[in-house]
């Protein structure tokens, strides 16, 4: 499980919680008593993260409207880093990729854009015999995926673009940062690769 691993690099639970809020919404800031109700954790434990976090420069920390708000420091030289590691990390254990891989029909599934921190024209690729009604249903039981931006593509029109050296289809798989979740397809995508 990846978030055992995480867990494991970083020692504290509370504080992979926190890396997490902060690295995967970077554009967010959080005053205390909101990340203890949103990440379930003590006060203290928070605090106490929270304060090692801004010793090392990794969050800063703000006083507004008699509350204190911390936020990620888009300057801290590691914070390209880390951000994909906890993207990967936390996504591909996330309970939207498990209920996606269990959607009949599917071959592929590429997290991009709002999953992994990049802008891009889409956030989710699905290639397989899926219907749209399946997925934004699945979607829209998690409200912070309701904006999500999605293709879908039947096996046989992505391999046939793939050959063609479509530049949607070819942006989505060259670009290391998306992180491809489920694929049961990769001999014929290496087929029509080869076609180019």
């Amino acid at each position: 499980m990846a978030s055992t691993i995480l867990k494991a690099l970083f020692s504290s639970q509370t504080r992979v919680k926190l890396l997490s809020t902060f690295l995967l919404h970077p554009e967010e800031e959080y005053y205390i008593r909101e990340l203890t109700r949103l990440l379930h954790e003590q006060i203290n434990s928070i605090r106490r993260e929270l304060e090692n976090l801004r010793r090392i420069g990794l969050v800063r920390a703000r006083h507004r409207n008699r509350k204190k708000y911390y936020r990620i420091d888009l300057e801290f030289p590691l914070f390209p880093e880390l951000k994909s590691m906890f993207a990967k990390e936390v996504q591909a254990d996330s309970p939207i990729v498990a209920s996606l891989k269990k959607l009949p029909g599917v071959d592929l599934i590429v997290l991009a854009g709002v999953f992994v921190g990049t802008d891009t024209k889409v956030d989710l690729l699905v290639v397989g015999d899926v219907k749209k009604e399946m997925l934004e249903a699945l979607l829209l039981q998690d409200s912070s995926l309701k904006n999500v931006k999605y293709s879908i593509f039947s096996q046989a029109d992505f391999l046939y673009r793939l050959s063609l050296k479509d530049r949607f289809i070819s942006d989505i798989l060259s670009d290391p940062r998306n992180l491809n979740v489920h694929n049961v397809i990769q001999k014929q995508i290496d087929e029509a690769k080869g076609k180019q």
